[in-house]
């Protein structure tokens, strides 16, 4: 409940802190002639609930704070780029802005395995959120970035979580199994034994319907059912593999430094307001949306043993320590995470 209450409070005081600055530009500087156009693509496809309700949304809330100014023309997935490519078209400035998966550029950003979400690193959405706005870690990843001449700012934290085909109701049985992953929890995933495979959105409803694969991960409950997974999965598994910001927002930095300043404090504040707008707005949904596919789809939930989930986080700290070798930033963020965890009590 304090986590929650807690939560509600901090979004209250950052929406009414992004409204102050966005509101706050004269009406005659936003009237200017000047239209910027930009161009957009995220690695979602055009059915997945983040597309409209992120990408979207963020679109037209730009054009109308800037009066205009500011045009950004939207793609889906793939459309301009392959979406393992999104990191590099927006460093390159061929797309001024992508939204992409932390999971895709960690070969680019060794910390993105932990911003990724390190598997079994948070038990509730709050203290994911605590870690990276109160403890630091949003800073380490925003220079990350800075250092491949990009803008960063997270789109959301959600937890991601398996929609399977066949049940997993014990530890052992991810030993097998035929699952899309992708980043450090494809990584995870084979260390528990499964045969996971990294898969584009727009391939994973049609190798769940083949049987190619057996199981995948886009987020959780809602992910899973904007993409059709439901139709032909019949389970739903927790707890969740991860909680973590893994959608996020890159942007090149020249193209930013080239926007009037009015419109880059607008742009800035849109974000970071969208951050806490949308990591609510997902909570919610997700309870919403697993009532309904448990009624109108007979999913089943499956909820591991305790004993079993204590097998899944013993299994995770292995990976933990192998990220925490890959670069002095994961060493630095992987210890910071284990002594949160610690100030918990875990």
């Amino acid at each position: 409940m304090k986590g929650k209450t807690w939560f509600s409070r901090g979004l209250f005081l950052l929406t009414i802190f992004s409204a102050i600055v966005v509101w706050s530009v004269p009406g005659s500087v936003l009237a200017a002639d000047t239209v910027i156009k930009w161009k957009m693509q995220t690695h979602w496809p055009a059915s997945s609930s983040s597309y409209a309700d992120s990408a979207q949304v963020l679109v037209k809330k730009l054009k109308e704070r800037t009066n205009g100014r500011l045009e950004i023309e939207l793609f889906p997935a793939d459309a301009l780029v392959p979406s393992k490519e999104l990191f590099n078209a927006a460093k390159r400035g061929m797309i001024q802005i992508v939204g992409t998966s932390s999971a895709y550029p960690r070969d680019q950003v060794p910390l993105m395995d932990v911003a990724s979400g390190l598997p079994m690193n948070f038990q509730e959405t709050w203290e994911c959120v605590y870690f990276n706005k109160w403890l630091g870690f949003d800073a380490m990843v925003q220079k990350a970035f800075a250092e491949h001449g990009l803008y960063y700012s997270a789109d959301k934290v959600y937890p991601t979580e398996l929609s399977l085909k066949k049940p997993i109701r014990k530890f052992e049985d991810f030993k097998g199994m035929k699952l899309r992953s992708s980043g450090i929890l494809q990584v995870y995933l084979t260390s528990l034994g499964a045969a996971a495979s990294q898969l584009p959105g727009s391939e994973i409803y049609a190798a769940l319907s083949s049987g190619v694969v057996e199981g995948a991960h886009w987020g959780a409950v809602q992910g899973s059912d904007s993409m059709g997974f439901y139709e032909v999965n019949k389970y739903h598994l927790r707890p969740a593999l991860n909680v973590a910001q893994t959608d996020i927002w890159l942007i090149n930095q020249k193209a930013m430094d080239a926007l009037p300043a009015d419109v880059r404090d607008i742009l800035k504040a849109t974000l970071d307001e969208h951050f806490w707008l949308r990591t609510n707005q997902y909570q919610y949904l997700e309870e919403v949306t697993l009532a309904k596919v448990r009624k109108e789809k007979g999913v089943e939930l499956i909820q591991l043993p305790a004993a079993d989930v204590q097998k899944m986080k013993a299994a995770a700290l292995v990976t933990w320590d192998e990220v925490a070798k890959r670069s002095p930033d994961c060493a630095k963020a992987v210890q910071m995470l284990k002594d949160f965890q610690a100030s918990l009590g875990r």
